[in-house]
């Protein structure tokens, strides 16, 4: 049984009830490149979208990119003025049609055809301006044109909806706010939800996934650099900053982290445990899961008990119906994906109710452990805990960091946790001085770190979708 497959689940609500077809449901790879699922639209609506794709991926290729910026102004900015007649006439048909969501679809495609293709000529101050122009140009004034009034009252609604909200991430790593605000550190899980919803545009989906997996990968090169620099005798001049939000707190958590070797660390843990599940059924899975999860939790705590408790309650009312059905991939995804909302937030609105009393307890690093663990078992599951992540910081981001500090210390161990057990960086301890076993402690250990290349399969080039 393999549970290490790249798949983005679906958001499946538990169901006590559910069909064997359901449960199926959570099997399927919804890769980052598969074709997105879009709604039925008029055949002259669809042709008008798609005369306009092919239009702007012939002269993105081809001209420079202010003049490509000066077409998209002329096309969705000012109806009808322009001489590429074929482009002014598509958009004049999406308008006249009074259909916004297929105008909203397709101006989000549109956009993303041009940042992937900029993004990948380097041509990042094009994405800057891409984006602005949505709030420095000078939309048209009321005219006695209804078709040109339209227009203007849905590019107003597009600068004001969550849809720009999400393409002003892919200008997260150009820009430097002199204020930054505390959620933008965390911009590589903001966009998972963007690239596991397949009613967003191919292209938005490749660019969002490309630009958090980029994001990410700057962090744990930056982390690493930072670790090293600072057991060193660098000067403070030449110190790079600290990625982290934790201070000179990160190394000790980082030695804490590595220092569970050998037969205790986690991903041995999780190794074992998958070997162990092979032959059980749903029911003995379940019970199997629960020790697991709560192994090296301090069970001397009344907050361990209670936490076990409700673990409890929450695996017993998964899928009772699957109890005695031998174990497969999809009720181990649905399973973690489940374990994962009731540890994060189940509506993806408001926090759950275990994550207020994991963090009310004021220990964070007991929820990460506990994530991780899940994601070690079924790394399927990892791209909806980011998304569920993502749903968490949007919960907060109007906070002032120090109103919800203990929230941003979750991200922070989060973050680091995650980035020790990626796939391509090594962290390890060397002991630095002989002491006695009993005087031993993390001081008498330096970190190092390895970063390891990883081959991914590369994704058709945008202009071929």
């Amino acid at each position: 049984m393999s549970t290490t497959s790249d798949q983005q689940p679906q958001d499946l609500r538990s169901n006590a009830s559910v069909s064997e077809a359901q449960i199926a449901v959570d099997e399927v790879d919804v890769a980052a490149l598969e074709p997105s699922r879009t709604e039925w639209v008029e055949p002259s609506i669809h042709q008008a979208q798609e005369t306009l794709y092919r239009f702007l991926l012939e002269v993105v290729k081809q001209w420079p990119p202010e003049e490509v910026l000066l077409e998209f102004k002329r096309l969705f900015f000012y109806l009808g003025d322009t001489a590429t007649s074929g482009a002014a006439q598509a958009v004049h048909q999406l308008v006249i049609s009074n259909n916004q969501v297929a105008f909203k679809n397709t101006l989000k495609r549109a956009c993303y055809i041009l940042v992937n293709n900029w993004d990948a000529a380097r041509q990042y101050k094009s994405i800057q301006e891409l984006v602005r122009s949505f709030q420095e140009i000078a939309i048209a004034a009321p005219s006695i044109s209804p078709s040109a009034n339209r227009l203007k009252a849905w590019i107003e609604d597009f600068r004001n909806s969550q849809d720009y909200t999400d393409l002003k991430l892919f200008t997260a790593r150009y820009e430097e706010q002199p204020k930054e605000k505390w959620v933008s550190r965390y911009t590589s899980y903001l966009l998972v939800p963007q690239y596991v919803d397949t009613k967003n545009p191919i292209e938005q989906r490749e660019a969002a996934r490309a630009l958090s997996r980029q994001l990410k990968d700057r962090f744990k090169f930056d982390l690493a650099m930072y670790i090293a620099k600072s057991q060193s005798a660098t000067s403070a001049e030449k110190m790079p900053k600290n990625p982290t939000a934790l201070g000179d707190n990160v190394l000790m958590l980082i030695k804490a982290i590595v220092a569970r070797r050998g037969q205790y660390s986690y991903a041995n843990l999780a190794h074992i445990f998958i070997n162990q599940i092979q032959t059980l059924n749903y029911q003995q899975f379940k019970q199997s899961l629960q020790k697991y999860l709560i192994f090296s939790v301090d069970h001397h705590s009344q907050f361990a008990a209670e936490f076990e408790a409700r673990l409890v309650e929450k695996l017993e009312a998964l899928y009772p119906d699957y109890e005695q059905r031998a174990l497969s991939d999809a009720l181990v995804l649905r399973t973690c994906n489940r374990l994962i909302e009731a540890l994060t937030t189940e509506n993806r609105k408001d926090p759950s109710p275990l994550f207020v009393l994991l963090l009310a307890q004021g220990n964070p690093m007991t929820l990460v452990i506990v994530l991780l663990k899940l994601v070690l078992i079924c790394n399927a599951s990892r791209s909806h805990l980011e998304a569920q992540i993502a749903a968490l910081i949007r919960y907060y981001e109007q906070l002032p960091e120090q109103e919800c500090h203990w929230v941003v210390n979750f991200l922070e161990f989060f973050n680091v946790t995650f980035a020790i057990h990626a796939e391509n960086v090594q962290y390890n301890l060397v002991k630095m001085q002989e002491t006695p076993p009993t005087q031993t402690t993390l001081d008498h250990y330096r970190i190092f770190s390895q970063m390891k290349p990883i081959i991914r399969p590369q994704p058709p080039e945008v202009s071929q979708s």
